[in-house]
């Protein structure tokens, strides 16, 4: 770091040269000497609102070069208004000052280094600097779980914060919440125990904040009934506990629970119905949440995005779109998120004239460059056949995180360019302060699959995926690799793969390996493969259809013939209801009837 930083901006007297050339044009507009008669005096010039930044900072420049130098204090007050300015130039030359002057030893000053990185999102520029520091307080300590946390790499927020638990300093309660957080994304439930048992143990249980994200961490992590215990504890409650209890049971789909928490919440917000709204149309109970956005104080965009979720997921996109312009025709703003979930709907239609007008409205809402619009434009493109339009839109694209690059990758998969997912994979890697996840590697074993690579160049980015970024492989992971080795005829390698990674009680990855068998027509395995998916889901159609194939190929028509009987004794069933005019008419079975929810919410008035 240190020598890097030399290299690039070397601070000597040229360096109040280039900050005064920002103020002069010519020798006669020199501004006179006027150095800061002490440390003090800066602090309390940077501290004021409406300052002059810049003149200040070369009075401040003027100051690193004679005898009367700033102490840390004023070095970090001067980087803090660098980070809160943006001004990245000037951060990184009091860097240069910092390291020359041997200032790096003070650990407020490093601390704020750190956050000066963080707030341009160069985490491993603020991680290089805290590796450097002798001894970092847990202030330091904070800001860089903060800050993988707040960039989305929550591994690494928790690998620093395991690293803080073996290490001397104590961590504190903004140490435990980042954790959390990162437990929460993540759904490590035993970790985020782990962490709460800690919490215990340091006494800092009581905190509100604290306890709200424990309630925030178990109801993402689908253990409801801890969130509750979590929330019934508190002595103390705020907004935000009881939101994040109605969220922790509408997201767990104890809806009724959550109605009930929104009709006893004292002064229930927006936010608070938007978490009860978005659990009940998540579950496809849309009617009962539009009546409840209809009949709720001040709904905004978020109340009428989550019943366009709802549609989508359910995927009545054409639904989506209705409800979108009746939003549009009430005058709701309409922002990135409305636009992302709708495009999303539009993209399982493949309606590309929809998905079009839809663009053209985000170009005219100015939010074509937005990274979640352009993202969700990408992915739509790729559905609906257009991969030149989505590679047009991802060249375009002023800003471009890791959902922007699977999406390409991914709608190269899909269609088929296996040669551009890898390409695009190997660019990814290169990108800085940005990781392939384990949905860039799902996309690259489809393509792998897909091009009829090689079974090892498949197995090399598994492995990588585990070995290199310390990604834990899913049940689609291992039956993406299971059919590749199945079309090579090793599925005896896939069985063994499928109890080494410990996925033997998953039927997917069982259904995999007997799709895999069929392909290699490998009946020893499918036998096996079979028994394991009727013992593990009991009588399935598939297997009686996939291992009567099995046994034709082989010419074991007897137990072909046996199979499909078992097939046939059970028989589909249909439900039919009559209504009054004693027409016949066909019913799909029906989602959970639960009480009334809008009356749970508003009671009986």
């Amino acid at each position: 770091m240190q020598r890097y930083l030399f290299k690039k901006y070397p601070l000597n007297q040229r360096q109040s040269c280039y900050l005064l050339s920002k103020h002069t044009s010519t020798d006669n507009e020199i501004p006179q000497r006027s150095y800061f008669k002490s440390s003090a005096a800066l602090i309390s010039i940077l501290t004021q609102e409406g300052s002059n930044f810049e003149m200040t900072l070369f009075e401040a420049s003027q100051t690193l070069d004679c005898s009367n130098k700033p102490n840390g204090y004023a070095l970090v007050h001067l980087i803090r208004r660098c980070s809160s300015l943006v001004q990245y130039s000037y951060g990184q030359q009091l860097h240069c000052y910092i390291l020359r002057s041997g200032f790096c030893s003070n650990v407020f000053v490093s601390t704020a280094i750190i956050n000066f990185y963080l707030k341009f999102e160069l985490l491993n520029e603020a991680h290089q600097v805290f590796d450097e520091m002798p001894q970092p307080i847990v202030v330091s300590w904070n800001s860089l779980i903060s800050g993988y946390v707040r960039s989305g790499q929550f591994r690494k927020a928790l690998a620093v914060f395991l690293q803080l638990d073996r290490s001397e300093v104590c961590a504190d309660s903004f140490s435990f919440t980042a954790a959390l957080a990162a437990c929460g994304q993540l759904s490590l439930l035993q970790l985020g125990k782990s962490v709460h048992s800690k919490i215990v143990r340091c006494g800092v249980e009581c905190s509100i904040v604290v306890a709200n994200c424990l309630i925030d961490m178990y109801g993402k992590c689908g253990s409801v009934g801890e969130a509750v215990q979590v929330f019934n504890e508190m002595i103390d409650k705020d907004i935000i506990s009881w939101n994040s209890v109605i969220a922790a049971s509408a997201r767990n789909r104890r809806l009724e629970q959550a109605a009930s928490f929104l009709h006893q919440m004292p002064n229930p917000d927006t936010i608070s119905y938007n978490e009860l709204i978005n659990g009940i149309a998540h579950f496809g109970y849309i009617k009962d949440a539009i009546r409840i956005l209809f009949n709720m104080p001040n709904p905004n965009s978020s109340s009428w995005n989550s019943i366009i979720t709802g549609y989508v997921n359910r995927d009545e996109a054409r639904e989506a779109l209705g409800f979108f312009c009746k939003m549009h025709s009430e005058g709701v703003e309409i922002n990135q998120f409305t636009l992302s979930s709708l495009l999303s709907g539009i993209a399982v239609l493949s309606a590309l004239t929809w998905g079009m007008l839809i663009h053209c409205h985000t170009i005219k809402c100015g939010l074509d460059k937005s990274v979640v619009v352009g993202s969700a434009l990408i992915d739509m493109y790729c559905k609906c056949g257009q991969v030149k339009n989505a590679e047009l839109m991802f060249q375009s694209l002023p800003r471009r995180n890791l959902v922007t690059w699977n999406a390409m990758i991914s709608g190269y998969a899909h269609n088929g360019n296996s040669t551009k997912v890898v390409e695009l994979f190997e660019q990814l890697k290169l990108v800085k302060d940005m990781e392939p996840d384990g949905i860039t590697f799902l996309n690259v074993l489809l393509a792998c699959w897909h091009n009829r690579m090689p079974v090892e160049t498949a197995i090399q980015y598994f492995g990588s995926m585990m070995a290199d970024y310390g990604i834990d492989p899913t049940a689609e992971h291992c039956s993406c690799l299971i059919r590749h080795m199945g079309r090579k005829g090793e599925v005896w390698r896939a069985e063994k793969m499928i109890y080494e990674l410990g996925f033997g009680s998953c039927g997917l990855v069982w259904r995999a390996l007997l799709g895999a068998c069929a392909t290699c027509r490998n009946l020893e395995v499918a036998e096996v493969a079979a028994l394991k998916l009727i013992e593990l889901e009991g009588d399935n159609d598939y297997v009686y259809v996939m291992m009567s194939n099995i046994y034709a190929c082989y010419g074991k028509w007897g137990d072909a013939s046996a199979a499909r009987e078992l097939m046939r004794e059970r028989r589909g069933l249909s439900i039919l209801f009559q209504d009054n005019s004693s027409n016949m008419r066909l019913e799909s079975l029906r989602l959970p009837q639960y009480p009334d929810l809008f009356h749970l919410c508003f009671g009986d008035g």
